[in-house]
């Protein structure tokens, strides 16, 4: 197959022949309709994921075509069109079972853990728990964007931030995974503010919903938000991973609010600090968000066929899988809007 690799961290980024995948007993091999390109995918490449061993094939977030099935398969088929979460229990173990595949302690991340898409198959582990049928009505590049950014964005919305009609949510970052967090939030019925340094993202969080937005180069982020909620939000998402962008979060709250980090802080960074006396004064929640449980796809997939969610609309370029190579170097640099789509192999 042909796929983009590297051997060293930091190293240079080729296209090669490597030889096809085979699937695991429990697992299936993907023929790769498309891929999405994430910072996570630069991250990974600067050596800042330690599941990641060399040399590695980077992609994680896809939609593929079943080209191989395990023996232990027994709930898809050759032929299906399936998308997955970027992070795959096992779905043996107490917290697979507790319903929290997405913190499973031996789970499987294509991309990290293995060899992943960015290549013309992948193979993918625990089938039977993690596979996600795409309906005909979701193209396969919207597809490959759920896997991470989108789903991960749903469950710190939904599930972790609790977000309701009639309340303020503030998104710092409109990136991949803020405009994701803004057009969710808005589908809930919050009143949306986005905060961003660039003009053309604020722009694009409003085209995703978003009903106010924060130039950070203007003015104060924190002062503006507490002007523009007549006191404080009752969510925060930061989808960026940065101290400052932690710390105004926080203290962007009201009281009981809650944040969401979905942004990877650099493990590097030792100033990251939050502001506890805030979080214990106001007595506020701070969540995780590390994916989403495949069994949750259906309400977000629901959503999406209903017109309420809208991920193509994210998408920013389709590339082929050479220019991915040449981008991924430089992904946080990236001056766009939106995401995009490798679907070109």
């Amino acid at each position: 197959m042909k796929a983009a690799y590297f051997e060293n961290f930091g190293g240079p980024v080729s296209i090669e022949s490597l030889d096809d995948p085979v699937p695991t007993v429990d697992g299936v091999v993907l023929k790769v309709l498309a891929s999405g390109l994430c910072l996570s995918d630069w991250h990974g490449w600067k050596g800042h994921d330690a599941d990641i061993s060399l040399p590695h094939v980077p992609g994680h977030e896809l939609a593929g075509e079943i080209v191989e099935v395990g023996k232990n398969v027994k709930d898809w088929k050759l032929g299906q069109r399936v998308t997955l979460p970027f992070v795959c229990g096992c779905g043996r173990c107490p917290t697979c079972s507790g319903g929290d595949p997405q913190v499973c302690p031996d789970q499987f991340q294509p991309g990290f853990t293995q060899w992943g898409s960015f290549a013309e198959l992948v193979s993918i582990r625990y089938a039977n728990f993690n596979l996600v049928a795409i309906p005909e009505s979701i193209s396969n590049e919207s597809a490959a964007i759920l896997g991470c950014r989108f789903a991960t964005s749903f469950r710190g919305i939904v599930h972790q931030g609790g977000v309701r009609k009639g309340q303020q949510v503030a998104v710092f970052g409109c990136g991949g995974v803020g405009l994701s967090a803004i057009m969710i939030a808005k589908a809930r019925g919050a009143f949306v503010i986005a905060i961003d340094r660039k003009q053309a993202a604020l722009e694009k969080a409003l085209e995703s919903g978003a009903d106010a937005i924060v130039h950070t180069g203007q003015s104060s982020p924190i002062a503006e938000i507490h002007d523009l909620s007549n006191g404080g939000v009752h969510v925060t998402v930061d989808a960026i991973g940065h101290p400052q962008i932690l710390k105004d979060s926080v203290q962007s709250l009201r009281r009981r609010g809650r944040h969401i980090q979905i942004g990877l802080l650099d493990s590097n960074r030792v100033d990251t600090i939050v502001p506890m006396e805030r979080v214990i004064a106001y007595e506020l929640e701070l969540f995780g968000s590390h994916g989403m449980q495949a069994y949750r796809y259906p309400e977000m997939i629901q959503m999406i066929e209903e017109g309420l969610l809208r991920p193509n609309l994210l998408i920013d370029g389709l590339i082929t899988l050479e220019e991915a190579v040449r981008a991924l170097p430089n992904l946080h640099r990236y001056e766009g809007s939106g995401v995009r789509v490798i679907n070109r192999f």
